[in-house]
């Protein structure tokens, strides 16, 4: 049967050029040629970061509704950071595709076939994060170093300000509108009438959009505003031109602090960490966090299948959050305790190193292009060719050079090369998992646990290594401390039962 398949590509403005769609369309077809894919279109987005919301990746949300249409059942991408870099997203995105016959293959990076591939790519994506602590580092001490002297580290500058040298400079059409907001904000307006106004009067936000609620957000509690520049934990007083009053910003943050809504459900607070992974035997729904609050006032947690929480046809019950979390961990540490396994998986990783991404390589050329024309600048000096304009162009060419060092890092925290003791020690921390930590559990999960199955009468787990299914009949964990009874204030539930 042939292997229909559509590219996806996408680009950061602030860190990628242009050739990086074409470079990533090349790679793609490559791949594809060699392994008999058809590519039936293609889908582009350009100057947007996997960091930012997926939901505003206009073509990658063109892509998940095509493949409803099952045209096609592969998605190739250059290196999966470019399908998404959240985790979350691309768990549920991933589903969403698996559901509709499609599946997500990267050009570049030669995951094995089968489930094991899955921990392959788990560990593909933490591994970057996990050795970066060095290389992050030293970007952190260059922008420690231009926060010092106040410059910009990146990202759009304020509503209110422009950039000039790297520097927040008050902007003469803007900032009397921050003053205003300001001063209505703090006289007893409120934000609804100051949208309208604002939209009426045809004032667009930095963006060239009309204002919203959420347009508030960061700005009525910017300290850059009263002078102050932030970044991480470097606090400059008067580092940035001030535009409103330190008494005017007290008043607006008093009123802030009145208005604030009382707080939101636990539930919002609490973390589910089946999310995407646990699924209702009966009908296939995924299931969801959701809480209930007792007569007591204390708030309990648990699992309920989609399908159920709307009423469309399923009346399976919820799972308590605890109880069904502790089982798939314990469960997943014994899979983790596999020796044979963990050594097969430290071998294939081995495999795959030394692969060095075309954005790397691109700017390796544009680095080794740079120190030769500082090379040709100085040569210049040394034989007494000195204008003002050498000067600045070797000035520009030595910043150019500080620049793509610093992406170059970048880029290597996202691809490091690492050694088989390297690898190794990575794996080896999984088998050191604090099951009491939240964020270790988590990581956990992610990485092992394909999907959970919850069943009248017994629970499937399928871990991502090949035969990696268990069943566990309730019969066999019923009488341990891990069941409780239902979820509290929901009659149709209580008496705890999956």
């Amino acid at each position: 049967m042939n292997t229909n398949a559509v590219i996806y590509a996408r680009f950061s403005s602030d860190r990628q050029r242009e050739e990086s769609i074409e470079g990533q369309i090349r790679e793609c077809r490559e791949y594809a040629d060699k392994n008999g894919i058809r590519i039936l279109d293609s889908y582009i987005d350009r100057a947007l970061s996997a960091s930012k919301d997926t939901d505003k990746r206009l073509d990658f949300q063109r892509m998940i509704r095509d493949s409803g249409k099952h045209l096609f059942d592969t998605v190739l991408v250059w290196k999966l950071d470019r399908f998404a870099r959240n985790r979350y997203d691309s768990a549920h995105y991933k589903n969403i595709l698996k559901k509709n016959g499609v599946r997500v293959v990267s050009a570049t990076e030669h995951i094995t076939e089968g489930p094991e591939g899955i921990i392959l790519e788990s560990m593909l994506e933490g591994m970057a994060e996990y050795y970066s602590a060095e290389l992050a580092e030293k970007i952190r001490r260059g922008q420690k170093d231009n926060a010092l002297k106040c410059h910009n580290n990146g990202g759009p500058p304020p509503f209110g300000y422009f950039l000039v040298d790297h520097h927040l400079q008050i902007d003469p059409a803007t900032a009397p509108v921050v003053l205003e907001i300001f001063k209505r904000y703090a006289e007893g307006e409120t934000l609804g009438e100051i949208i309208e106004d604002l939209n009426g009067r045809g004032i667009k936000t930095r963006k060239g959009k009309e204002f919203k609620y959420s347009s508030f957000n960061k700005l009525l509690q910017n300290r850059a505003y009263i002078g102050e520049f932030h970044y991480s934990d470097t606090v400059i007083p008067d580092g940035v031109p001030a535009i409103v009053p330190q008494e005017l910003f007290d008043r607006v943050q008093m009123r802030r602090e009145k208005n604030k809504r009382a707080p939101a459900a636990a539930k919002a607070d609490d973390k589910f960490l089946l999310t995407t992974k646990l699924f209702c035997g009966k009908c296939g729904q995924m299931m969801v966090g959701d809480s209930g609050t007792s007569h007591t006032g204390k708030a309990h947690y648990y699992y309920k299948c989609g399908h159920a929480k709307r009423k469309k046809g399923c009346d399976k019950k919820a799972v308590k959050k605890e109880w069904i979390e502790n089982l798939v961990v314990e469960q997943t540490m014994g899979v983790v305790m596999n020796g044979p396994l963990m050594e097969r998986i430290t071998d294939t990783l081995l495999k795959m190193q030394g692969q060095e991404s075309f954005d790397l390589r691109l700017l390796r050329k544009q680095l080794g292009e740079a120190e030769k024309g500082i090379e040709n600048m100085l040569n210049a000096i040394q034989m007494g060719i000195i204008t003002p304009s050498t000067k600045q162009r070797l000035a520009e060419l030595e910043e150019q050079k500080n620049q793509l060092e610093q992406h170059i890092l970048m880029e290597q925290i996202k691809n490091p090369v690492l050694s088989r003791e390297q690898i190794a020690f990575f794996i080896e921390q999984y088998r050191k998992t604090d099951i009491s930590d939240e964020t270790q559990r988590q990581r956990l999960i992610d990485c092992f646990v394909n999907a959970v199955f919850v069943y009248d009468d017994k629970i499937v787990l399928t871990f991502n290594y090949k035969d990696g299914a268990k069943t566990i009949a309730l019969d066999d964990v019923n009488g341990s401390d891990l069941v409780d009874s239902g979820p509290p204030n929901k009659p149709q539930s209580q008496g705890f039962v999956v």
